[in-house]
């Protein structure tokens, strides 16, 4: 699709939306869901991109929140009883005539773009409403860090109903005047083919770049075709969740190449990047992106400077979100008076700045025999070890210890599984005693959400 063809698809569709006041998108991984989404933001109308995989009484709770009065889709759609209520426009990608027409006013800097569903881990999702202010300070500063230009050719296969995908993945590309080619699917082979044909950047997820190096093992089919495409890539950046080390080092050992990270949350869009011209540091996400503030804050309120401490992440900046929909008390609760976002993830920060995550506050940090122990370090160790495929880390109540450490492992030889002691020992070894796992549970995989997050709150349900 040419920026004219988008253009005219956008425009046509925008002058439907008029007055519309909230939209929906059913956001398919499809040219209709970018038209779909351009024409929202054209006509100044807020879009509640849709995720065609939720279940009924979570998508009913999300149409019910937002009060959308129309839903976007492809002409070919199947929607959902839910959705019956609201009137039905198809996107229509290729319409009559080209170019834009007349340009359509610019709403102000504040006004809602997008309003994005988190995940809902602690209760029905919350809808963050993200304005054009946010979307575009964020895309900026990922210009500043990644060199990012009209000349890159994005390639990814993320979804079109979250942050990733689709204000980094899509508006991203956009808004610096470059390509995308969205693969549809997540494949190796669809990465090496665009890679190999004029793709400069590679956005993905830890469980894609997972795939990604089990498929450059030497004796995998199209194994030096894949390293020799990745190795072209002038970015290789994952996000939505820690990349383990474990895949940073094969990926490495066999393209040449690091893969970057960096770190974002609905709510905030992007915190921190490694720069396209700084050290890609496994294990850490880099320094704070341009405009914005970051600290590290003690349960009491106690701001923390000591390099080792951990301490929760609080960012405050151009481009924070401006609440959540319909609930002021969720947003009193997650901003501080003088505006600092509490982001509950827990982390480090070196001493040039890089900041190193080491889990959620609820669910990765553990307090154990009076350590306060991070559940990724622990995670990287037991994945270091030859016999585990897949593995979490999480705390349970302890009467002697206050928590225990409990690993959950998927075993790369179910039939033989490493023991307990053998894992214990192998953490403590690598990192010290009292971060070895005291409890080891064995699963045939992992729960993860559409993003390849771990779903850690499932393991214990």
């Amino acid at each position: 699709m040419t920026y004219d063809r988008l253009a005219a698809a956008s425009t046509s569709l925008a002058a439907r939306l008029s007055g519309a006041g909230r939209v929906a998108v059913w956001a398919t991984p499809t040219p209709e869901t970018v038209v779909a989404v351009v024409a929202a933001l054209r006509a100044g109308v807020p879009a509640v991109p849709l995720n065609p995989k939720t279940g009924t009484r979570e998508l009913a709770h999300i149409v019910a929140d937002s009060e959308p009065t129309v839903v976007l889709a492809g002409a070919g759609d199947v929607l959902p009883p839910v959705l019956d209520t609201l009137d039905r426009i198809d996107v229509d990608t290729a319409p009559d005539g080209e170019g834009g027409g007349a340009a359509l006013p610019e709403p102000s800097p504040e006004s809602p773009a997008l309003i994005v569903y988190t995940s809902g881990t602690t209760g029905p999702p919350k809808g963050a409403i993200l304005p054009r202010r946010a979307i575009a300070a964020s895309l900026d500063a990922l210009e500043d860090a990644w060199q990012w230009t009209g000349d890159d050719v994005l390639v990814h296969a993320l979804p079109l109903f979250h942050v990733h995908g689709l204000i980094l993945g899509v508006l991203g590309p956009l808004r610096r005047g470059g390509s995308v080619r969205h693969l549809g699917r997540f494949s190796t082979g669809g990465v090496a083919r665009e890679l190999s044909s004029g793709g400069t950047m590679l956005f993905g997820v830890p469980t894609m770049y997972h795939r990604l190096a089990e498929a450059l093992d030497g004796s995998a089919p199209g194994a030096a075709e894949l390293a020799k495409a990745l190795a072209g890539a002038r970015l290789l950046v994952s996000g939505s969740a820690a990349l383990p080390v474990h895949d940073h080092e094969r990926i490495a050992a066999a393209t040449g190449r690091r893969v970057i990270e960096r770190y974002g949350m609905t709510e905030t869009l992007m915190n921190t990047g490694v720069r396209a011209d700084g050290e890609p540091r496994p294990g850490t996400v880099g320094a704070p992106l341009r405009g914005v503030e970051l600290r590290l804050v003690e349960e009491d309120g106690t701001v923390l400077t000591d390099p080792d401490a951990i301490g929760e992440i609080q960012v405050r900046g151009t481009n924070l979100f401006t609440g959540y929909l319909n609930r002021p008390d969720a947003t009193a609760a997650a901003l501080t008076e003088d505006g600092w976002f509490r982001t509950g993830d827990m982390a480090t920060r070196d001493t040039d700045g890089y900041v190193r995550i080491v889990g959620r506050k609820a669910t990765d940090l553990i307090k154990s025999g009076g350590y306060k122990i991070g559940a990724g370090e622990i995670e990287n160790a037991l994945l270091d070890h030859p016999g585990v495929h897949e593995a979490a880390v999480t705390g349970e109540p302890d009467p002697d210890l206050g928590e225990r450490i409990v690993a959950w492992v998927v075993p790369a030889d179910p039939a033989s599984p490493p023991t307990k002691d053998e894992l214990a020992d192998h953490v403590a070894a690598q990192l010290s005693p009292h971060k070895r796992p005291r409890t080891v549970r064995y699963l045939d995989a992992l729960p993860r959400n559409d993003l390849g997050k771990i779903m850690k709150r499932s393991l214990h349900a």
